[in-house]
C-alpha cells in the first residue's frame, strides 16, 4: 500500500471520485439551502484557476486510486485560498485530510504565498474542527450558532514555511499547467465530435 501525491487538474479522470463525492456531499448536506444545487459549487470556478503559477490541484493516490485531495487558487497577492479539500468517506479519521492540508500549505509556500484563507459550510462541523486543530484562526465568533454566518471563514499565516521549502524547478511548476492544457484539449475534442457527426448527418 503506497500513498503518493499527484499534482494535476480537476479535469483529470483520476479526480472524478473527488468531484463526484464533493458534489454529493454538498447536495446531501445543503440541498437547495443556498438557492442552487450542490453541483453549482463544483462548477463555480474554471479549472484554470487551480493551475500554476497562481494555483494548484493535488490528489493523494493509494495504489493509483484517489483517496483524498485538495486545491488552491489565488485570493490576493500573498494569500492562497484552499478549496476542494476531500477525503474518501470510507477512509476518514486516518489523518488523510490533515496530510493533504500540510502538503497544500507547503506547495502554496513554494508558489510564493504566505497566508492561507479558506471557508467551510456551517453544516460541516468536522471540517471546522479540522481547521481549528491544525492552526487555523476562525474569522467568526465560534461561540455563536454557525448558521447565522452560513459560510465560516478561516485563515493561517504560513510565512514561516517560505524559508523552509524549496521552490520547484520551472519544469516542475509548469507540469500541472501542461497537463491542464492537454486535458482541456481532449475534452474540447470529445465535445466537438458529436457536433461534427450531427453536421455530417445533416449534410448527407
Amino acid at each position: 500500500m503506497t500513498d503518493v501525491f499527484l499534482y494535476t487538474t480537476p479535469l483529470d479522470e483520476q479526480a472524478r471520485p473527488l468531484i463526484e463525492a464533493l458534489t454529493f456531499e454538498y447536495q446531501s448536506r445543503y440541498g437547495n439551502y443556498w438557492g442552487e444545487p450542490g453541483s453549482a459549487e463544483m462548477s463555480r470556478y474554471p479549472a484554470e484557476l487551480f493551475a500554476p503559477p497562481h494555483g494548484n490541484f493535488v490528489l493523494l493516490l493509494r495504489d493509483g486510486v484517489a483517496i483524498a485531495g485538495g486545491a488552491f487558487k489565488r485570493y490576493d497577492e500573498r494569500t492562497a485560498e484552499f478549496k476542494r479539500v476531500w477525503t474518501d468517506v470510507g477512509l476518514r479519521r486516518q489523518g488523510l485530510a490533515r496530510k493533504v492540508l500540510v502538503e497544500l500549505e507547503a506547495q502554496a509556500a513554494r508558489q510564493g504565498y504566505s497566508r492561507i484563507y479558506l471557508t467551510t459550510g456551517f453544516r460541516q462541523p468536522e471540517a471546522a474542527g479540522l481547521y481549528l486543530s491544525t492552526g487555523y484562526t476562525a474569522l467568526f465568533d465560534v461561540d455563536k450558532d454557525p448558521e447565522i454566518y452560513g459560510s465560516l471563514p478561516f485563515e493561517k499565516d504560513i510565512s514561516h514555511l517560505t524559508s523552509e521549502v524549496e521552490r520547484p524547478a520551472a519544469g516542475d511548476a509548469s507540469a500541472a499547467g501542461d497537463r491542464l492544457v492537454a486535458l482541456s484539449a481532449v475534452r474540447a475534442a470529445r465535445q466537438a465530435a458529436p457536433e461534427q457527426g450531427q453536421a455530417g448527418r445533416k449534410a448527407g
